[in-house]
């Protein structure tokens, strides 16, 4: 989750009268600003380019990446508009904008923290599913029940997103130029925040991962050498995209995390001890982890790579997108699969 307001309703008066150490300095707000830009540019990019491979490229399109597609719309909603408001406060040193913006802001913003923690929550349990039960993936993740898989993910989202409106949570911090979560309000209520948004998530990510390196090390050295022939080398190379989108998410979110748990068990003891530059870095950390996953596909999977490219020269020479797509639609009926070989591609996660 995101938090703002460590030293609660005297963050404003603090932010005024530390000149020297305040984030509204010069060079700090140059630096925050630059950080901003260079996410959103690459969070629009990157993953309007992932969106565009899945859906032009048919090894891509199968029940694992319709999670990967749901990640990159919760990561790119916040390029487009709650990052650019925190820009422009940034240009302006202080919130321009309303109150109408601000809540609406903080309440994106919240939706696509917490969407993307689920997304990567349901993307390690499709991957679990896969690779350590695939008698099963086929009847578990069949069109339908994919589609419902996605619909309960962006609902138990919105459903832990909509009692900030309640608690009065979302506020804005003039350090980090945000509206964002404030776990001041409520001690248990920012408690129950990081447990259930962020501490939960990553033990069942990290169980799902765990079983799945098990069962590679087990294949590895043969152990189980009957499980050879149904772990490929392109499902650990997948395997291994998305856990490292799963490791620099907690790396980008845990120290932010960690110091909301903090003030909010010890607020009288632990706030005041905090340092702002800690808070503001963790915050711009957590902000730049948008822009990565993106990335991440790009260096450790071929397919997204090769999109990638392709859809890039296209930008330049427009004929060559039709050309490329009309190419894969021909080689697409020249090869007819027999029924078998489709059923393994339908399960297989090319990710």
């Amino acid at each position: 989750m995101f938090f703002t307001g460590v030293n609660g309703s005297n963050c404003l008066s603090r932010n005024e009268s530390d000149g020297g150490l305040s984030a509204s300095s010069s060079g700090v707000s140059t630096a925050l600003a630059s950080v901003l830009i260079f996410t959103i540019v690459v969070d629009i990019l990157g993953n309007v380019l992932v969106i565009l491979s899945v859906y032009r490229n048919k090894k891509l399109r199968n029940a694992g990446n319709i999670f990967v597609v749901s990640l990159s719309v919760a990561d790119l909603v916040v390029a487009l508009y709650p990052y650019p408001l925190v820009l422009t406060a940034i240009f302006h040193n202080d919130w321009t904008m309303g109150d109408l913006h601000c809540q609406a802001s903080g309440f994106i913003m919240g939706l696509s923290v917490i969407g993307s923690i689920f997304n990567i929550t349901a993307i390690a349990i499709n991957r679990y599913c896969y690779i350590c039960h695939s008698l099963h993936y086929d009847r578990l993740y069949s069109l339908r029940n994919t589609c419902c898989y996605l619909g309960l993910t962006w609902l138990l989202t919105a459903l832990a997103t909509v009692p900030n409106f309640f608690v009065g949570s979302l506020q804005y911090d003039p350090r980090i130029y945000s509206c964002t979560f404030a776990q001041t309000v409520s001690s248990y209520y920012t408690i129950s925040v990081v447990i259930i948004h962020f501490l939960i998530p990553l033990l069942v990510v990290s169980y799902c991962y765990m079983r799945i390196w098990v069962l590679v090390i087990q294949v590895k050295h043969r152990v189980k050498p009957e499980q050879r022939t149904k772990l490929k080398p392109s499902d650990v190379r997948n395997f291994l995209t998305m856990f490292m989108v799963f490791v620099l998410f907690a790396v980008c979110w845990a120290p932010l995390n960690l110091i909301g748990l903090a003030v909010a068990i010890n607020p009288v003891k632990v706030a005041p001890n905090i340092p702002e530059w800690l808070f503001v870095t963790s915050y711009f950390m957590a902000y730049f982890n948008s822009c990565l996953n993106a990335i991440i596909y790009g260096l450790l999977n071929q397919n997204f790579r090769k999109e990638y490219k392709t859809i890039l020269l296209a930008l330049c020479v427009p004929r060559l997108l039709l050309m490329e797509t009309s190419r894969c639609a021909t080689e697409g009926l020249k090869s007819k699969p027999s029924p078998a070989a489709t059923n393994n591609n339908v399960a297989e996660i090319n990710v």
